[in-house]
Parts: C-alpha cells; sequence; structure tokens
C-alpha cells in the first residue's frame, strides 16, 4: 500500500500520518521490552540522574530537565525529557534555522560538513557540563520516562520537533508512521556521519526491517558505542 500522508505540515497545522501496520506479536514483545528494561534502568542509574541533576543546579541553577515538544507515532504530539544542557536563557532561533537549512539542503553543498546531519559547532547556548552531557549521552536519560509512558520505544526514529517536520518532503513523513526511539539504525551506525536525507533512508530501512531482534541488537549496538566511548 502506498503511503499516503492526510494532513500536510504547515506553520500553524498539525500533521496526521497513517500509522505502519505491525505484527501482533512484535508490538507485545516490543512494548514488553521497553517497559521492562526502561523501568529496570531507570532504578539502575538513578544515582546518576540525581548526580547529574546535582551538578546542573550547581553549575547553572534553573530548571533540572529541557522540555520540548516533538511528534511521535502517527503525528501525535508528546513532550520529551532530556537533561538541560544549556543556559535557560539560551536562543533556539540560530539552532530552527540551522536544522530547517540541513532538512531542504538550502546553503550547503552535498559533500561539505555543513551538510551533515550534526548540532551546530561550539554551540555557545550549550554549558560546561552540557558539553559532557551530549558527548556521553547523559543528557537523553530522562528519556527512559517517556520510554515508560509510551511515548516512545528503545528503538526507532529519532522523534523530530514540529518544526523539522513543516519542511519535511513526502517521504520523510513516512519516519512518523512507527513510534520513535531512544536508538535506532541512523543513531547507531551513522549518527553525525551523514546528511538528512542518507539518515532518513536508514530510519526507513528500519521501517522495512524492523523485528525483536533486529531491535535487540541495535540496543546491544548501541550499549556497546557508550561503553567504549565512540560516538554516535
Amino acid at each position: 500500500m502506498a503511503f499516503d500522508p492526510r494532513v500536510r505540515p504547515g506553520p500553524t497545522a498539525s500533521v496526521s500520518v497513517p500509522i505502519a501496520p505491525t505484527p501482533l506479536g512484535y508490538r507485545v514483545a516490543k512494548r514488553t521490552l521497553d517497559i521492562v528494561a526502561s523501568s529496570l534502568g531507570l532504578v539502575l542509574v538513578s544515582p546518576v540522574l540525581a548526580a547529574v541533576a546535582v551538578a546542573i543546579i550547581v553549575e547553572s541553577g534553573g530548571p533540572i530537565l529541557f522540555r520540548q515538544q516533538r511528534l511521535g507515532v502517527g503525528g501525535r504530539p508528546f513532550t520529551v525529557y532530556k537533561f538541560r544542557s544549556m543556559f535557560s536563557a539560551a536562543d533556539q532561533g540560530s539552532h530552527e534555522a540551522h536544522v530547517r537549512d540541513l532538512i531542504r539542503g538550502d546553503g550547503v553543498e552535498a559533500e561539505s560538513a555543513e551538510a551533515v546531519w550534526v548540532p551546530i559547532a561550539a554551540d555557545p547556548r550549550v554549558t560546561r557540563l552540557g558539553a559532557f552531557l551530549r558527548r556521553s549521552h547523559l543528557d537523553e536519560l530522562p528519556q527512559l520516562i517517556n520510554i515508560v509512558r509510551g511515548d516512545m520505544s528503545l528503538v526507532g526514529p529519532r522523534p523530530p520537533i514540529p518544526y523539522e517536520v513543516e519542511v519535511y518532503e513526502e517521504r520523510h513523513l513516512r519516519r512518523l508512521s512507527v513510534m520513535p526511539g531512544l536508538t535506532g539504525l541512523w543513531q547507531a551506525t551513522a549518527w553525525g556521519k551523514v546528511s538528512f536525507d542518507e539518515g532518513v533512508a536508514l530510519d526507513l530501512a528500519y521501517i522495512d526491517r524492523r523485528s525483536f531482534w533486529f531491535d535487540l541488537g541495535l540496543i546491544l549496538r548501541t550499549l556497546g558505542q557508550i561503553v567504549t566511548g565512540r560516538q554516535f
């Protein structure tokens, strides 16, 4: 069946995307793994969560968590949680423009470093602790709460920000046909190494290949990269 988004995204419109059919057995096994692993993870890393929270308060004050609206499966909005890695009064405008340009390919050469899907280099909005949290991926740990709540899965495409989806082409929207994940094929194999379009191709390949064992393999690969300090 051809992919057919029902509502195109726009500056004020929401987006509605058909949910990809998923076998019942895989759906149950995936959700069970998500609940068990994320709940156990929250318990095991609770000392780390507490230490990071204290460090954020000591370094820059302000809120501990960064909350941001993202779009999940079917285009449903939800609030994602991360440890705050930027100054509280950080301006989001320049980053939004940068992300839009990367998606549209405006002003970047296909082979240039700027065309790669990575955060703005030497971002002045990021605190010193925040830079460490991002490198170590500790800023992502609160998303385990999103997984327990059912907003996200352990494995799936990265959940996009609404302003990203406003400039998506139709083929990009299929990323929203499955539940977003903490890690995925793009994140575990080529994050920061390929363009947005190349990353989307990896997300779509994951959607076509997804299975319980494929998910488990990506989780183990991601854990291995974190333990060894490799960037992904």
